[in-house]
């Protein structure tokens, strides 16, 4: 990714962070979610600043009164750890808490995002008074061995015009989490929803943005997490394989559920997509990066 590298230096948007990287590809049975308050953001202790987040959202609403602050999962780092002493599997735990797009604004995609940041070696402590919603993104093989990538739409308020993977974000409320519970009765359970979510999530992202069925795809493996160094968006990454060529990909997008995001499909090969990662947004270009320590590893 030298190319990439090089890319993010003309282009900020594009430079990236891997905040964790799983070359072997892990499968539901070894990803798991630790969702709990702990891992939601602590608010500025300036008052100004804080009180910013609100200003923005109101001038973002006066400029498009249909916005709506839905509940996201926030991304609050990882744990790893080995569930087999024989073989050494190693599994990893997702820190999970909750925050909501008008925190998103008013931090992440703020002109004073940066001044939220505090200074530290620590990613959750330098990124704790960031909303950091996890979005996905999903590396999707055709059976012609093509990637498939989407030209993001005008209309969209976050990178448009640029290229990513199919993708978005897994939703708390598919799993029936509007605020964290004040008991402590079914933690197990709550986790273990929320788990799943992380892998149904991707696979409804792919769904409706590409038009391609679920039953054309593989069970999705869990590759990594990135972070766009501008705005410090993170992402988590998952590879799949489609059983349909790209030619057939293509007509399906024609019907796809979700049109208003992007604007056009291309199925490339990886030196083309090589070629294309200073299109992209940072997070992808690193989820691109995650696809190709997988390769190189299998």
């Amino acid at each position: 990714m030298a190319a990439a590298a090089a890319a993010a230096q003309a282009d900020p948007f594009t430079a990236y962070k891997l905040l964790l990287s799983c070359p072997a590809g892990l499968p539901r049975s070894r990803v798991s979610v630790k969702f709990d308050p702990s891992f939601d953001r602590i608010p500025h202790p300036d008052a100004s600043l804080e009180g910013s987040i609100g200003e923005i959202w109101n001038q973002r609403l006066q400029q498009n009164s249909s916005l709506y602050s839905g509940t996201k999962f926030r991304y609050g780092g990882h744990a790893s750890d080995h569930n087999d002493e024989s073989n050494q599997e190693y599994c990893i735990s997702l820190h999970l808490g909750l925050t909501d797009y008008r925190t998103f604004v008013g931090t992440n995609l703020s002109p004073l995002w940066e001044k939220f940041l505090v200074p530290s070696e620590d990613d959750n402590v330098c990124c704790q008074h960031m909303s950091n919603p996890l979005g996905n993104g999903a590396i999707v093989e055709t059976s012609d061995q093509k990637i498939i990538v989407l030209q993001r739409s005008n209309n969209v308020g976050e990178s448009p015009g640029y290229y990513v993977f199919p993708g978005g974000h897994s939703e708390p409320q598919e799993v029936g989490i509007l605020a964290h519970q004040n008991g402590k009765k079914d933690i197990a359970l709550l986790n273990e929803r929320v788990s799943k979510e992380m892998f149904d999530g991707i696979i409804r992202e792919v769904v409706e943005e590409t038009g391609v069925p679920a039953s054309s795809l593989t069970e999705p493996v869990f590759i990594g997490v990135s972070r766009r160094e501008m705005n410090v968006r993170p992402a988590a990454f998952f590879f799949m394989r489609c059983n349909i060529d790209s030619s057939a990909v293509t007509e399906l997008y024609s019907r796809a559920q979700d049109g208003y995001e992007s604007t056009n499909l291309y199925t490339v090969s990886a030196e083309e997509l090589r070629g294309l990662s200073h299109q992209m947004t940072g997070c992808h270009c690193g989820g691109f990066a995650l696809y190709e320590l997988m390769r190189n590893t299998a």
